[in-house]
C-alpha cells in the first residue's frame, strides 16, 4: 500500500493528565513523518456528555486532596471481578462513538489509555471493529486495566514492562524504544546548559534539582522540596504545572524556585543537574533522554509506587525512603560522573511497528522514499 492511498491510523489518548496525551502526540508526529495519515481522539470527548469532565476533575481532586484513596482504588480495581465491570461499562458509554469516531475503515487504532484499550478489544473480539489494536502501554509498571482480550498487539516501554504484559495476558508484545520528542536530548556541553538557564532566568552556577509531579503538580511536594534544601546539595526547581496555589506557596515561603506551566521542558531539562520525579510517567521518561539522572522519592500512592519499583529494579531510578537517602542519592548524581548518561536505545521504533502493522512499508534505513 502507497502512502497516498493509506486510510489513516487513529491515536486515542485521554485528556488525564499529561502522560497519556503526550505519548499519543509523538506517536502521531512520528507517524506522519512517515507519511502515514493519524487521526486523534480523547476517550473523554467519547464517553456520554458531562462524563469525561467529571472522570478528569475527579482524578485531579483525589490525587490532590487524597492521594491514598487513589492507591486503594487502583488495587481495589486489580481484581478480576472489579477490572471486568470496569472495562464492561466503559464499553457501554464508549463504544458505539468511539466507533463513529475512527470512522468505518482505518487501518489501525492506538490506544495509550487503558480504558481506551479496554473498549477496544471488545470491539475487536466483538467483530464490530475489523482493523488492528494497538495498546500502548504509557508508564514502567503495568495495571490490570492496561491489558484486555482482543488487542492485537502491545507496545511497552521498556523490557521488564514487556515481560508483565506477556504475563497478565500472554498477547503479542513488543519492548519499544521511549516514546517522546527528539527536543529531549542531553546538553552539547556546559555551554549549552547555560544557554538554557539565561533562557529560563535560572542561576547560571549553582546546581539545581527539578522537582516534577505530573501536569497537575501533585504530591508531597512541600517536604521534597524541604529534604532537598536539607541536603545542601543543589537549589530546587519545581515545576508546579496547573497548581497555582503549590507555586505561589513555595514562592512566599522562598524554598525553592517555583515555576508554573513550562513549554520549554526540553531546555528546563538542559538547565538541570538532577531530576526528583513521584510519578515515574512521561517526566522520568524525558528526564533520561535528556541525559539528566532521574531520582524517585515520596511516590504517589497507586501508579507512582508501582513505576518507582519498576525503575529501581531496572536501576534506572533510584528510590530512597528517607531524607538520608535522598542525600545520598542527590550526591551520588550530582558528583558529576553520572550526567549526560542517556540511556542507549536498542528497542525498535513504536511508529514503524504501527506502520507496518497498518500496511505502510518503512524504508530502511538509507533508502530513498517514493513520493506519495
Amino acid at each position: 500500500m502507497t502512502r497516498a492511498t493509506a486510510p489513516p491510523v487513529a491515536v486515542i489518548s485521554a485528556g488525564i493528565g499529561a502522560g497519556h496525551d503526550g505519548a499519543a502526540r509523538e506517536l502521531a508526529r512520528r507517524l506522519t513523518a512517515l507519511g502515514v495519515p493519524v487521526t486523534r481522539h480523547d476517550f473523554l470527548d467519547l464517553l456520554p456528555a458531562g462524563l469525561g469532565r467529571t472522570l478528569r476533575g475527579t482524578y485531579a481532586r483525589q490525587l490532590s486532596v487524597a492521594p491514598a484513596t487513589w492507591g486503594w482504588l487502583l488495587h481495589a480495581m486489580a481484581g478480576p471481578r472489579m477490572s471486568d465491570g470496569v472495562a464492561a461499562l466503559s464499553h457501554r458509554a464508549a463504544a458505539d462513538r468511539m466507533l463513529a469516531a475512527i470512522g468505518p475503515a482505518p487501518a489501525a487504532v492506538v490506544s495509550t489509555y487503558p480504558l481506551a484499550s479496554q473498549v477496544l478489544g471488545r470491539l475487536r473480539r466483538s467483530g464490530r471493529l475489523r482493523a488492528p489494536a494497538v495498546a500502548f502501554i504509557t508508564d514502567p509498571s503495568v495495571h490490570r486495566l492496561c491489558v484486555a482480550a482482543g488487542i492485537d498487539l502491545y507496545l511497552a516501554p521498556g523490557r521488564t514492562t514487556a515481560e508483565h504484559v506477556r504475563r497478565l495476558h500472554g498477547a503479542r508484545t513488543v519492548a519499544v524504544a521511549p516514546v517522546v520528542g527528539p527536543a529531549f536530548r542531553p546538553a552539547r556541553g556546559r555551554y549549552e546548559m547555560v544557554a538554557a538557564r539565561r533562557r529560563l532566568g535560572l542561576p547560571l552556577h549553582e546546581r539545581l534539582t527539578v522537582v516534577v509531579a505530573g501536569s497537575w503538580g501533585v504530591g508531597d511536594i512541600d517536604r521534597t522540596v524541604e529534604d532537598i534544601v536539607a541536603s545542601a546539595t543543589s537549589v530546587p526547581v519545581v515545576v508546579c504545572g496547573r497548581n497555582e496555589s503549590l507555586r505561589r506557596r513555595l514562592t512566599q515561603s522562598g524554598t525553592a524556585i517555583a515555576l508554573g506551566w513550562v513549554d520549554k521542558m526540553p531546555d528546563l531539562l538542559r538547565a538541570a543537574d538532577a531530576v526528583v520525579h513521584n510519578a515515574g510517567g512521561l517526566s522520568s521518561m524525558e528526564a533520561m533522554a535528556s541525559g539528566v539522572p532521574v531520582i524517585s522519592y515520596r511516590c504517589l500512592p497507586g501508579h507512582g509506587v508501582a513505576n518507582a519499583a519498576v525503575l529501581a529494579a531496572e536501576g534506572l531510578s533510584p528510590w530512597p525512603a528517607t531524607p538520608a537517602g535522598l542525600t545520598s542519592a542527590l550526591r551520588h548524581a550530582l558528583d558529576g560522573n553520572h550526567r549526560r548518561r542517556p540511556v542507549p536505545t536498542i528497542e525498535p521504533d513504536a511508529a514503524t511497528i504501527v506502520a507496518e502493522l497498518a500496511g505502510v512499508r518503512v524504508p530502511a534505513a538509507g533508502e530513498a522514499v517514493a513520493a506519495a
